[in-house]
């Protein structure tokens, strides 16, 4: 690959990680419209409505073999169905999390995840860090400690966010399979246990599907919500150093940090308002970091 070639792919990576960023920070708005609906029903629509919607664009494309040749490969089924076990865990906890009017403590869970991400690119994946980044990081970190200092009856929510979001970034970055493809087979995976939970509840007389259009049309909607904001994360994870994509992914707490307290009517307290300062300023910090360094290698003759 030429080095204008990876400028290319980390400029997608790049925009990728920043949409699906935008995207997962907005989450809570729409998980809100449905809070009349358990959080383990919510997942399971999630999971079917995502398979189904990802089949119908593969089959559109006339590319389900993709999808089919990762489900026939074990090599690939063993990592996407950890995966698949940590994404599941990711999403109850977050969806039980909003509805029980903890968004704060979710947005805790994806603020502590950046650092995650750059222990384990630098842990599992060698990754060096510059001077400057291990600077913004710290800043950073100190933020975060900050923050959980704050909410420590809440915390379990947080650290159990981070690390299942953290290692689900780490196997996608290292399986081999197109992020489409990766996430059909993880939600086909998923598959039998939501219907056996919708079964269920269908038995029991409490699910919510097809009591109401808005319902039903908001539990609908949850496949493309589910489906594009991770299909960009997997884009921008085989692109990106996971130290990049870390630092990147505070777009998506502050957003959703920004719903708790603005939209949702959450208590901020002072030491809460600290912590947001500092990690926003290491978040400037890694970003001049990475522009002085991209422009320093511009100006490095070949």
């Amino acid at each position: 690959m030429t080095g204008s070639d990876h400028q290319a792919e980390q400029r997608a990576g790049l925009l990728a990680a920043i949409v699906a960023y935008g995207l997962w920070g907005l989450l809570p708005i729409f998980v809100k419209l449905v809070d009349n609906v358990g959080s383990p029903e919510v997942v399971a629509q999630r999971i079917i409505w995502s398979l189904l919607l990802i089949v119908a664009i593969l089959s559109a494309r006339g590319a389900t073999g993709s999808l089919i040749a990762v489900l026939r490969d074990p090599g690939l089924m063993r990592p996407l169905t950890l995966s698949a076990l940590l994404i599941a865990t990711n999403w109850l906890t977050y969806v039980w999390a909003v509805n029980s009017a903890h968004v704060l403590a979710a947005s805790l869970g994806y603020f502590l995840n950046p650092l995650v991400n750059v222990l384990l690119g630098v842990l599992v994946l060698k990754e060096r860090l510059r001077r400057g980044q291990m600077v913004a990081i710290a800043v950073a970190a100190l933020g975060v400690a900050i923050m959980a200092a704050a909410a420590l009856s809440t915390l379990w929510i947080s650290v159990a966010l981070a690390l299942t979001f953290g290692f689900y970034g780490l196997v996608r970055k290292l399986t081999p399979v197109a992020p489409m493809a990766g996430l059909g087979a993880e939600t086909a995976v998923l598959a039998p246990v939501a219907l056996a939970c919708l079964g269920w509840l269908a038995a029991s007389g409490g699910i919510a599907f097809g009591h109401d259009v808005r319902t039903s049309g908001l539990l609908i909607g949850m496949g493309a919500v589910t489906m594009v904001p991770l299909v960009l994360f997997a884009t921008a994870a085989r692109r990106l150093p996971m130290a990049t994509l870390g630092l990147l992914q505070y777009l998506a707490p502050t957003l959703q940090f920004l719903c708790g307290v603005l939209l949702f009517g959450e208590s901020l307290s002072q030491g809460q308002i600290v912590s947001f300062g500092l990690i926003w300023v290491g978040l400037l910090l890694f970003a001049l970091d990475s522009y002085t360094s991209a422009r320093r290698n511009r100006l490095v003759p070949v």
